[in-house]
């Protein structure tokens, strides 16, 4: 059955007996590590215990499959309940794991953990329609949840942050979970034994990612921004970023522009509609937001929109270089702003 992320911590207080696996899985590797870990914790706090957990690599299974029913059906030689943890994994391991769950009478907890798989793989399907199983897929944090887990972080570790600090501090985290934690644990380190944390704080540990994240990139294209836009966009690539995932989140941007603008040609405020944006935009956002808003009419944006979805065919479909399709499409965007102001 699939769960969501945020339900995790309140199921692991109670892990159900019935549950005998969980399959973790999308495109957010720091969530994913972090998710997988807390099952891990939920059977043995410590994750290094040989006696109790058991790491094993899709790449060993492929070769070794008696080496999954060995671990899994194993016992400890001080007591308790077991933890296996497959990484990497893929669909080849479905069937195998269909086998394993009808014939062992195991009370080991399978993690199982995969940054390539998709909700349509036939593992991730077997994770959601398995009673005996969880499914949880992991994807990039939006504004609310780096904003959820950034407040239940602070609040774990008995901190205070006043509201505009906070908006500073989320701007400069990461939409990866792991990174962000990892930004976290620094912050809590430099400021020892103060309960308080300042933006002074905030802007001398944490620096300032922003202009590699997506979302600054979708604002320096609308904006018109043309050196930034490409420069954000050629970090992104650098570190990774898929270009179809990049256009994408564009196109996102570019939709609520056009949601707006409609909203805006029948006769409502900027304010307003900018107002009723869900999720809300952060309030740094909202001058830019409606600056955009003062450039590009609903013509402008369909027009937009069209060439976006356009690219994101091109990268998809032909045997051109998807990082310069992509490139091109953003250096339009952007550079026909010029014509707009």
């Amino acid at each position: 059955m699939n769960i969501k992320p945020e339900q995790v911590e309140n199921i692991l207080k109670s892990l159900p007996s019935k549950i005998r696996g969980v399959v973790v899985y999308g495109s957010n590797e720091g969530m994913i590590a972090t998710i997988s870990q807390q099952f891990v914790k939920a059977i043995s706090p410590d994750v290094r215990d040989a006696f109790r957990v058991s790491y094993l690599d899709m790449a060993t299974i492929g070769t070794d499959i008696g080496a999954l029913y060995a671990e899994f059906n194993a016992q400890s030689l001080m007591g308790g309940r077991r933890v296996v943890v497959i990484r990497d994994a893929n669909s080849n391991l479905t069937k195998p794991l269909k086998e394993l769950l009808s014939t062992s009478l195991s009370d080991s907890l399978l993690v199982i953990t995969s940054s390539s798989l998709k909700a349509k793989d036939t593992l991730a399907v077997l994770a959601k329609d398995d009673d005996c199983l969880y499914g949880i897929s992991c994807y990039d944090d939006k504004d609310e949840d780096i904003s959820q887990f950034a407040n239940k972080f602070l609040a774990k570790n008995g901190l205070n942050i006043d509201n505009i600090a906070f908006q500073v501090l989320c701007s400069r985290l990461s939409n990866d979970r792991k990174i962000s934690a990892n930004e976290l644990d620094k912050l809590i380190t430099y400021i020892g034994n103060k309960k308080d944390i300042t933006i002074e704080d905030i802007k001398t540990v944490i620096s300032d990612t922003s202009a590699s994240s997506q979302e600054d990139l979708c604002y320096f294209v609308a904006q018109g921004a043309v050196d930034k836009a490409i420069s954000s966009y050629s970090r992104l690539i650098f570190e990774g970023e898929n270009p179809v995932s990049i256009i994408r989140a564009i196109s996102y941007h570019f939709m609520k522009l056009l949601e707006c603008a409609v909203k805006i040609e029948g006769g409502e405020t900027s304010d307003k509609v900018i107002g009723a944006l869900r999720p809300p935009l952060i309030f740094f956002r909202k001058n830019a937001f409606a600056f955009q808003l003062r450039i590009w009419n609903k013509t402008r944006i369909l027009t937009a929109l069209s060439l976006l979805y356009q690219t994101e065919r091109e990268c998809k479909t032909t045997d051109l270089p998807a990082e310069q399709v992509a490139s091109f499409a953003i250096l339009r965007i952007a550079n026909g702003v010029k014509r707009f102001k």
